[in-house]
C-alpha cells in the first residue's frame, strides 16, 4: 500500500510556476492601456484611446491571469492565488464596464445618468476601492523581494493618481485636467516594467539560462 501510494504521489505531474505567466499578462495589458493614460504613442485624448486595451483585459490581462490565479492555489500560495485571480477580475470588470455592450454606451456611461461628471465620479471611487486592496496587498509583499515589492508600489501610486484625476473630473467630462490621469498613466508604464522584469527573472530561474536576474529577497 506505501508503495502504491509513493507510486501515485511520483506520477502526480508539477504544477508549473503560473507567476510569470500572470505577471507577463498583467503587465502588457497595463502598458497599452497606461500608455494611453499618459498618453504615449497615443495622440488622442484618454480614456477614449484607452479603447484599444479592452480585448487586452478581457483575454490577456482577465482571463489569463485569473487562469493563473487558479493554478496558484494548487501550489498553496494564497497571496499570488489572491493577487492574480483579483487583478485578473480587475482587467475582466474593466473590459466589461467600458466596452459599448448596451445600446452603444458602456456601463460607466450608464451610472452616470445625470452628467458626464457623474461618470467620472462612478470611475473614480471603482479605481479607489483598487487602490485600498493595492494598498494592502503592497504589505504583503514587505517581506518577500524588492521586484515584487517595487510592482505592487508603484501599482498603489497609479491606482492612486487615476483616482484623482477621475474624481476631480475629465476635460471629456467638461471639467478637470489631464494632469493625474498622465502621471497614472507614467507611473503604470513603470509598474509594467517591472513586472515584466519580475516575470523574465522567475522565467530564467525556472531552467537553464545563460543570466539569472536578481530579485533581492527580502528574507
Amino acid at each position: 500500500m506505501a508503495q502504491y501510494a509513493a507510486e501515485r504521489a511520483e506520477a502526480v505531474p508539477t504544477v508549473a510556476n503560473p507567476a510569470p505567466l500572470g505577471l507577463s499578462a498583467f503587465a502588457l495589458t497595463t502598458f497599452v492601456l497606461s500608455a494611453s493614460n499618459a498618453q504615449f504613442l497615443f495622440t488622442g485624448i484618454p480614456p477614449v484611446t484607452g479603447a484599444i486595451a479592452l480585448g487586452l483585459a478581457a483575454f490577456y490581462g482577465g482571463t489569463v491571469q485569473l487562469v493563473a490565479g487558479i493554478q496558484e492555489f494548487k501550489r498553496n500560495n494564497t497571496f499570488a492565488a489572491t493577487a492574480f485571480c483579483s487583478y485578473g477580475g480587475f482587467w475582466l470588470a474593466v473590459a466589461f464596464s467600458l466596452a459599448p455592450l448596451f445600446g452603444g454606451k458602456n456601463l460607466a456611461e450608464l451610472a452616470g445618468t445625470t452628467t458626464a461628471t457623474d461618470t467620472a465620479h462612478g470611475v473614480g471611487i471603482f479605481l479607489l476601492g483598487w487602490t485600498i486592496f493595492t494598498g494592502l496587498m503592497f504589505l504583503g509583499t514587505l517581506r518577500s523581494n524588492l521586484a515584487l515589492m517595487g510592482v505592487f508600489f508603484f501599482l498603489f501610486l497609479t491606482f492612486l493618481a487615476l483616482t484623482i484625476g477621475w474624481l476631480s473630473g475629465l476635460p471629456t467630462a467638461g471639467s478637470g485636467s489631464l494632469t493625474w490621469v498622465n502621471i497614472g498613466g507614467w507611473l503604470g508604464i513603470v509598474t509594467a516594467l517591472l513586472a515584466w522584469y519580475t516575470a523574465l527573472a522567475a522565467i530564467l530561474e525556472s531552467g537553464p539560462a545563460t543570466f539569472r536576474l536578481p530579485t533581492f529577497p527580502r528574507s
